[in-house]
């Protein structure tokens, strides 16, 4: 950690990269980006950005303009603490979800987050106190599938417990949007700056109103963000946001195209996964981009031992080949700031995210016509895991999870995506580091369909060397979705069938497993990844 609040600090701790990243930010002091990104100006990243640019650049200022909601804030929750209202719940996607989660987690308040169409999880929420329970419901499109049917739920839950659900949902979305319209008659709505993208919207309503409303310090927050803004906004080149923009951009340029995050004592829990979706949005389109791959720890598959394909970077003050340290505003603020920078310097436009729409379209289909799932009939069944996908002649679980890993080039990586409960089936997350420790190739995890909102973009848009193996599981029970067609698993089976769609739509080798008892599969799954050779 630095040494005084929204201290921020980006350091190159390997002689190659540094050289790689000196011309980087010179080019950067002498156009002056970081003067021009702090006052909006939206021709940094060329003619085809500066439509979408013009409106996505307020976050540079959000320290400063999202001062008025902290009183809000506060007099919201004062009220329902008086209430006995003391439990909050949020229901959010992507930057509407990661943010507050990184926020009440490193200032150790809780946060329910519901960013899950897994019955299980959504039904462990619903068995709290709801008596004591208000629901943030956070969206920035006002429709997101998710969100929208976990307000649904909790409404029909409040009142078979005679509670008036109007008194406890409050509202994030932004001005205009169909949530907004339907939320009259809600506890409070509060409208987020509409010239701020999901991702960049840790400063703004999204990140702030839950945190705050489950206790967070969320001014010292914004204060940790001034602080480190007086830095970002300098056109030198010990600029931490150049440093650290330029060592990613020089690595890439020579073939480093992952990211490797891992903590090493910051003091800040789950940044890895916010900046996730920064870096992975952000820069995965055109076919180029980052690839972040959140490690466990320092000593992980994938860090200490990253390739040439990869760039390691500690989230503290020591460790790997470039290190970033700072309060968590700061650290905020650093990582938009270098991610936008990335971006000019990688020739693409880091506030779109072209490709993200294809899988819900594909699960919106899905839904509306049910099919086979994932457009490819079962293989075979091994033990309590159902095999979808693998090629003509495959017979075991073993020889399918090789022929998948061997799929992936020299250099390319392995996506593990699991469409579980993230609580209850957390040992899934094992296979992220066994996978990696099995075949040498940089290997990501994600859960769906959160990772939908972050890392598929770039599964879509970026450099289109990955693998993927795909995990769904029965769930004890299922939970209806009120006026609509269909109920969570329903809706959880279709995201993942409509992704692999897609995946496989790009030719990319895709793998669904479907454990039909969950503890007992992923048990037989790690087994076998301990049987397999490398």
């Amino acid at each position: 950690m630095a040494d005084h609040p929204g201290e921020v600090a980006a350091t190159i701790n390997d002689q190659r990269l540094s050289e790689e990243a000196s011309p980087l930010i010179d080019q950067l002091v002498a156009d002056a980006v970081a003067s021009r990104l702090t006052s909006q100006d939206h021709t940094l990243w060329g003619e085809a950005a500066e439509a979408e640019a013009a409106v996505r650049l307020a976050w540079t200022t959000l320290h400063e303009t999202s001062r008025p909601l902290l009183a809000e804030i506060d007099a919201l929750r004062a009220e329902l603490r008086a209430e006995g209202v003391d439990r909050v719940v949020l229901a959010g996607m992507g930057g509407s979800s990661l943010a507050p989660e990184v926020i009440t987690a490193t200032a150790g308040v809780p946060l329910t987050v519901l960013d899950t169409t897994d019955a299980d999880q959504v039904a462990d929420a619903l068995a709290g106190d709801l008596e004591n329970t208000v629901l943030v419901v956070s969206s920035k499109s006002g429709s997101t599938v998710e969100t929208d049917s976990h307000r649904r739920i909790f409404e029909v839950a409040f009142r078979e417990l005679g509670i008036d659900p109007g008194s406890r949902i409050v509202v994030v979305t932004d001005p205009g949007s169909p949530l907004e319209e339907l939320a009259s008659g809600y506890r409070r709505v509060f409208q987020a700056d509409p010239n701020v993208g999901g991702r960049y919207s840790a400063l703004t309503a999204f990140g702030l109103v839950p945190a705050g409303l489950a206790g967070a310090d969320v001014a010292a927050l914004l204060d940790e963000a001034a602080a480190a803004s007086r830095v970002l906004s300098q056109d030198t080149a010990d600029n931490p946001a150049f440093v650290l923009a330029a060592a990613l951009a020089g690595a890439h340029a020579r073939g480093a195209e992952k990211v490797v995050l891992a903590d090493t004592g910051s003091g800040i829990t789950g940044f890895g996964d916010w900046a996730e979706q920064l870096v992975a949005e952000s820069t995965g389109k055109d076919g180029t981009g980052l690839l972040p791959v959140v490690v466990e720890s320092p000593e992980a598959p994938g860090f200490a031992d990253a390739g040439e394909d990869a760039t390691a970077v500690a989230i503290g003050a020591t460790g790997g080949a470039l290190s970033t340290s700072g309060s968590l505003g700061g650290l905020i603020l650093l990582w938009e700031y270098a991610t936008a920078i990335a971006g000019k310097l990688l020739g693409i436009n880091p506030f779109d995210q072209p490709d993200v729409e294809a899988a819900k379209k594909a699960a919106r289909a899905l839904l509306d016509n049910p099919t086979e799932q994932g457009g490819t009939g079962q293989s075979f069944v091994d033990g309590p895991i159902e095999v979808y996908g693998a090629p003509d002649g495959v017979t075991s679980l073993g020889e399918a999870l090789q022929v998948l890993t061997g799929a992936a080039p020299e250099f390319g990586y392995i996506s593990v995506q699991a469409y579980l409960d993230r609580i209850a089936d957390a040992s899934a997350a094992v296979l992220r580091g066994e996978l990696a420790r099995k075949t040498g190739l940089q290997t990501t995890f994600g859960w769906g369909p959160r990772f939908l909102h972050s890392t598929g973009q770039y599964h879509k848009g970026g450099h289109q060397n990955g693998v993927f193996l795909q995990l769904t599981g029965a769930a004890e029970i299922d939970i209806e979705v009120p006026d609509r067609p269909y109920s969570l698993n329903t809706l959880q089976l279709a995201q993942a069938a409509g992704d692999g769609q897609v995946l496989s739509g790009l030719d990319r080798p895709l793998l669904r497993l479907h454990l039909t008892d969950r503890a007992a599969g992923l048990a037989h799954l790690v087994h076998t990844l301990a049987e397999v050779a490398k």
